[in-house]
């Protein structure tokens, strides 16, 4: 169906961007399928970090049968949302509940649900490379002010030394890859766009909506790069970006979060649009920088992210963090 210059694609029914799945009719179910990633030589080296609120945790281990063989692996388990169609299979005379405490009408339990029902997301990274295990490593933070000089003397050489590869980005633009994810798409190529559901979204509960606008034009590489002669891009992206999740997913513009990541977690230009009811990591306000304001800005002043100081956080051992040390900027 045409949406202007873009096209709404239908997407999969069920299909999720998996790469485990655990419980035994999880793995059968329509639109999965078996993982090729094999947990029985793995073994556990540390718990890289975890998060108790959002039920999370990020584990490094080994796979293989010797060290010599052995390969690293990032894991990361989260367990799945609640949702209305397995609230019977949990609520029910099959499951084992256990009693902790009582306090007059109040009591809590655990609950131990058939192992069906039980679906942790598993992601998983393997091979994993150093840069990969140091990424989801729990460490300090600290907060940068990235002045326009800064990016032309540190940042912008050091983003253009190192050798990030962002040829799976590219792979989706050409549909070499999860073309059967994409949800709606502008093909023109400096001005249109993909809409892809991002890794951290299941694809069922609309509340925690997770979508990835991927710039159709290669050479931009962050906020950064952005000036006027892009406004028609920006505008774009998030007009029609907002009619197709209003048409897919029922959800209006004034219920979503639309920004961009500084710095971003790969170096080609994307967009993040989330519902607002969803809690997502990456909204603090160091962070974050809403595609409507960016808009503004660049309406107001062609050049102002050529000019504005920036302020994001790094971790302990960045190698960004250590240009920025060494120029006397900490």
């Amino acid at each position: 169906m045409a949406e202007q210059q873009g096209e709404l694609v239908p997407g999969p029914d069920e299909k999720k961007r998996k790469l485990c799945q655990s419980g035994p009719e999880a793995a059968d179910s329509p639109g999965s399928e078996r993982s090729d990633f094999n947990l029985e030589s793995f073994r556990l080296e540390k718990i890289l970090r975890e998060s108790a609120r959002d039920k999370l945790v990020f584990v490094h281990g080994k796979v293989g049968q010797n060290n010599r063989e052995a390969r690293d692996a990032v894991i990361i388990l989260e367990k799945t949302p609640f949702s209305e169609e397995t609230l019977p299979h949990l609520l029910n005379k099959d499951a084992d509940l256990r009693l902790q405490f009582r306090n007059d009408i109040y009591s809590t339990h655990h609950l131990h649900p058939l192992p069906a029902f039980n679906e942790i997301k598993t992601t998983v990274i393997y091979p994993a490379t150093e840069k990969h295990i140091k990424k989801y490593l729990k460490q300090e933070m600290y907060l940068i002010n990235e002045t326009a000089e800064d990016y032309k003397t540190i940042t912008g050489p050091y983003i253009e030394s190192q050798s990030f590869s962002i040829q799976w980005v590219y792979n989706i633009l050409e549909k070499k890859a999860e073309a059967d994810h994409i949800i709606y798409e502008n093909p023109d190529p400096q001005d249109g766009f993909l809409l892809i559901p991002d890794l951290k979204w299941n694809q069922k509960q609309v509340d925690d909506l997770y979508l990835i606008a991927i710039c159709q034009r290669r050479g931009l590489k962050s906020l950064r790069d952005l000036t006027g002669e892009h406004l028609s891009m920006l505008q774009n992206i998030l007009q029609e970006g907002q009619v197709a999740i209003s048409k897919r997913y029922n959800i209006p513009g004034s219920q979503l979060r639309i920004y961009f990541h500084y710095q971003p977690s790969y170096y080609h230009l994307h967009i993040h649009f989330t519902a607002v009811s969803y809690d997502a990591p990456g909204t603090m306000v160091e962070r974050a920088h809403l595609l409507s304001s960016v808009i503004e800005n660049l309406q107001t002043d062609p050049e102002y992210y050529q000019k504005r100081t920036l302020t994001f956080a790094l971790k302990a051992d960045d190698p960004l963090l250590q240009r920025f040390k060494e120029a006397g900027r900490m």
